[in-house]
């Protein structure tokens, strides 16, 4: 079976200075994703997933899944786990966090 990838979002963010000057109406954080919640993914985006945010960390989906890591390498140093990497969504209004995890 092929390996997976949990991603779980860790943080939904609102940069609340930033909206009241540069949106029109009022925002919240990222209706989209609530704190806890968790996604199985291969390389194909999960059902329900966001499309601008799989867009921001797919790549690292990608890497994690071909058996790279962000703890090795050019990365040595960085993650404390060679399968887990922490990625967001770059709505500079309203970022979400994201841990993603390789499970075999």
């Amino acid at each position: 079976m092929p390996p997976k990838c949990k991603i779980t979002v860790l943080k939904t963010n609102l940069n609340e200075d930033l909206a009241k000057e540069y949106c029109q109406n009022e925002v919240t954080a990222c209706p989209l994703f609530s704190e806890g919640q968790e996604f199985i993914a291969g390389f194909e985006k999960p059902e329900g997933f966001c499309d601008w945010a799989w867009n921001d960390i797919h790549k690292f989906v990608a890497v994690l899944l071909s058996g790279g890591n962000f703890s090795k390498g050019h990365f040595k140093g960085w993650m404390r786990d060679d399968k887990t990497m922490i990625a967001y969504c770059t709505d500079g209004i309203r970022p979400v966090t994201f841990k993603i995890e390789r499970i075999d």
